[in-house]
C-alpha cells in the first residue's frame, strides 16, 4: 500500500517524532510510506480563482510544490492528514493544503449519498485519515469537531474515512486501525 502522511506541524517538535514512528511502523509492515513536511514546502493559499476548473482544468494556476503533492496523493491509497491542534483546530498549514485540493474535482455537481457534491476528476481517490496531537487546552469537543470536518471532507472526496486518532494512541494501534480496511 502507498501511504502519505501530510505533516501539518508548523514547527519542529515531538509531534514530528511521532509521525516518523508511525511511518516506521507502516514500513515495517511492508508498506511504502512518505512523510511530507508541509512547512518545508512552498504552498500558496488558494485564491478562489477557479482557474483549476476553467483555465487549466485539473491544474492549479499557482506553480508551487502543491502540484507534486497532489500527484503523489492521487497515486496513494491512504493520506493521513496530521497536525497538532492549535486553538482547537488543525494548523493553518494543513488547512491551506486541504484548500488546494480543489483541482481534484470538476466544477460539476451531482447527487451523492443524498447531497450535492462535486464530480471528481479521478475514479479512485486516496482514503483519508486524521492524526491529531491535542494541546493542553484542547477538549474532546475540539477533537470531535476536527474529526467531523475530515469525515465530511472524505465524503466530499468520495473516499473512505478510515480513522481519526489522537497521539495518545500507540503507533501500533493507529497502524492497526489504518490497515483494517
Amino acid at each position: 500500500m502507498e501511504i502519505i502522511i501530510l505533516n501539518g506541524n508548523p514547527d519542529s517538535s515531538g509531534f514530528d517524532d511521532k509521525l516518523d514512528a508511525l511511518a516506521s511502523e507502516f514500513s515495517c509492515r511492508g508498506h511504502n510510506v512518505k512523510v511530507i513536511s508541509l512547512r518545508d514546502k512552498n504552498i500558496n493559499f488558494c485564491n478562489g480563482c477557479f482557474g483549476c476548473w476553467l483555465k487549466t482544468p485539473g491544474l492549479c494556476v499557482h506553480k508551487d510544490d502543491m502540484e507534486n503533492i497532489l500527484k503523489q496523493m492521487v497515486k496513494s491509497n491512504l493520506v493521513i492528514w496530521a497536525s497538532p491542534l492549535i486553538m482547537g483546530g488543525i494548523s493553518a498549514l494543513l488547512k491551506k493544503t486541504q484548500d488546494r485540493f480543489i483541482p481534484i474535482a470538476h466544477p460539476y455537481i451531482e447527487i451523492y449519498k443524498g447531497e450535492c457534491h462535486h464530480i471528481h476528476r479521478y475514479a479512485d481517490n486516496s482514503d483519508v485519515a486524521l492524526y491529531i496531537e491535542p494541546g493542553k487546552d484542547d477538549t474532546d469537543e475540539d477533537f470531535e469537531i476536527t474529526r467531523r470536518f475530515f469525515e465530511r471532507f472524505s465524503l466530499n472526496t468520495r473516499t473512505v474515512f478510515r480513522f481519526a486518532a489522537k497521539t495518545d494512541k500507540s503507533v501500533k494501534e493507529v497502524a492497526d486501525e489504518a490497515l483494517a480496511y
